[in-house]
């Protein structure tokens, strides 16, 4: 397995490359979450590249970029049991120059949900996306549903941009107790991830609540914010793939999405129907 650190690097590796190459974006801190990225994309491609780099741009002023979580030898230990071809680890000076050219992220889907309490977030994730597709060309990149807006955002840039790449949508993985694996987790205490716990249990109660034939929006909102209670919840939706708000549930064609404190740890987490 390579370890690009620059962008040169990166290309004249890229240039030897024969056969499909699939690209798992990450923000380092790896778990088995992005362990299930890699290894869907080691088992669908010739070559298989990761990056890890905490791109300052999706974060917002008083946001947790400096105290993130980062574990460089651990990540490079993940990728390489994984079976990735390469790493690319660049710092943050190898990526943005003075007076940078940017992306905005489609406005309709960034100004909903995430980008209501993270305004820009999904710029800075489209400016860096934007430019490691140009560095590495891949065929596919694999990107986890617990980011579901920011998916449909990318999916939507690849679109309009006419990037001839494969976004691949990877089911979200979780712990043994139902928590959404998040490099976030790591700020809890043992306390608050009991608490975390809420998060995922609000879904479980919504699913319950379609199962048993509920499909009204807005009683199994309630629901959920009852099951989320004493969590300062951010919001709840119930959306279309499209974003597009739902008053009832679309079997086939819904999400659920919840983002709420537990502390001062913002979590987000959903279910596909």
């Amino acid at each position: 397995m390579q370890i690009l650190k620059t962008t040169q690097e990166l290309i004249d590796y890229r240039k030897n490359l024969n056969g499909d190459i699939g690209f798992v974006p990450t923000m380092g801190a790896l778990h088995q979450g992005h362990a299930s990225l890699i290894s869907k994309s080691v088992s669908e491609n010739k070559n298989t590249i990761v990056s890890v780099f905490l791109n300052p741009a999706q974060f917002l002023a008083g946001e947790d970029l400096d105290k993130y979580p980062k574990n460089e030898a651990g990540d490079i230990q993940i990728c390489k049991y994984c079976g990735a071809s390469a790493v690319f680890m660049p710092s943050v000076d190898e990526i943005y120059g003075k007076n940078e050219a940017s992306i905005q992220a489609p406005k309709e889907l960034a100004s909903i949900l995430e980008g209501v309490t993270r305004p820009g977030h999904f710029d800075g994730v489209c400016t860096v996306l934007n430019k490691f597709f140009n560095l590495i060309a891949p065929n596919r990149a694999y990107f986890g549903k617990k980011d579901a807006q920011q998916l449909a955002i990318v999916k939507k840039m690849v679109e309009s941009f006419y990037m001839n790449i494969e976004i691949v949508p990877c089911d979200i993985i979780r712990a043994k107790d139902g928590l959404a694996l998040s490099s976030r987790n790591s700020y809890l205490s043992e306390e608050e991830l009991c608490d975390a716990l809420k998060i995922s249990k609000s879904l479980i109660k919504a699913s319950n609540l379609i199962k048993s034939g509920e499909l009204n929006s807005g009683i199994i909102q309630k629901a959920m914010r009852e099951s989320l209670e004493p969590l300062k919840v951010d919001y709840t939706a119930i959306v279309n793939y499209n974003f597009e708000n739902l008053d009832k549930i679309e079997v086939g064609n819904s999400i659920i999405l919840v983002a709420a404190y537990v502390g001062k740890t913002r979590l987000i987490d959903n279910i596909w129907l």
